[in-house]
C-alpha cells in the first residue's frame, strides 16, 4: 500500500506540469498573435487612439477615480479589441476571445 502513494503522488505531478506548460504556450501564442496585430499601445493618448483607429464602437462608462491611487480608467470597445485608458492614456490594449472573460466588459460578472 506504501509503495503506490509515492507512484500516484509522481502522476498526479506529472499531470499538473502539462497542463501548465499548455497553458504556458496558449499565453505565448497569444502574445505573439497581440504584437503582430496593430494596435493601440502603451502611453498613446485618446486623441491619437481615435485619430489612428478611428471612433471606437462604444465607449464604456469610467470607473474608479475615487482617490489619486485609484486613477479613472476608461475602456474603448473596437472590433476585436479593447483599449484600457489611465486617466487619458493607454495602459493596455486586451484582444476579445473567446477563451478570455473579456468578451463583454459592460456587463462584468
Amino acid at each position: 500500500m506504501h509503495t503506490f502513494k509515492p507512484v500516484f503522488i509522481a502522476l498526479a505531478l506529472a499531470a499538473a506540469a502539462s497542463s501548465v506548460h499548455a497553458g504556458d504556450a496558449l499565453l505565448v501564442n497569444r502574445v505573439h498573435q497581440e504584437q503582430g496585430l496593430n494596435l493601440p499601445t502603451k502611453g498613446m493618448s485618446m486623441a491619437e487612439v481615435e485619430r489612428r483607429f478611428g471612433t471606437p464602437t462604444s465607449k464604456l462608462d469610467a470607473r474608479g477615480g475615487g482617490s489619486r491611487h485609484q486613477p479613472v480608467i476608461n475602456r474603448w470597445m473596437y472590433p476585436g479589441y479593447i483599449v484600457y485608458f489611465e486617466r487619458s492614456r493607454v495602459i493596455h490594449t486586451v484582444l476579445n476571445t473567446p477563451a478570455g472573460n473579456n468578451t463583454d466588459p459592460a456587463n462584468p460578472r
